[in-house]
């Protein structure tokens, strides 16, 4: 079993920045590939952002290129996703996920732990 805890969600102005963090456990992990995935209301949820285990593979969503980026502290247990430049449509429920296959997987079927996720919300 894998638990997740996401935080550092809130509530900002276009433009500003927000830092995402994931604590992890029960799991080594620097074997799990991990991931963020973003749901707005009324929308399906989608991918954001993807680390393999070590560390040195990322993934993005086109639309955060740039923007967003995914990070982790293997020795604190932590994933992280810094967001700036926000934009309104960038407000959503952020989710990080944890493959235990290690990969930096972009579909939502390749991770089996989720956390309960955190709320960005960017004003125009």
């Amino acid at each position: 079993q894998v638990q997740l805890v996401e935080s550092g969600g809130g509530l900002v102005q276009a433009g500003g920045s927000l830092r995402l963090s994931c604590a992890a456990s029960g799991r080594t992990f620097s074997t799990l590939g991990m991931g963020w995935f973003r749901q707005a209301p009324g929308k399906e949820r989608e991918f954001v952002a993807a680390i393999n285990g070590g560390g040195e593979i990322t993934t993005y969503i086109d639309s955060v290129k740039g923007r967003f980026t995914i990070s982790r502290d293997n020795a604190k247990n932590t994933l992280y996703l810094q967001m700036n430049g926000l934009k309104p449509e960038d407000t959503a429920s952020y989710y990080c996920a944890a493959d235990i296959q290690g990969r930096p997987a972009l579909g939502s079927r390749s991770y089996e732990y989720w956390g309960r996720g955190t709320q960005v919300t960017v004003s125009s």
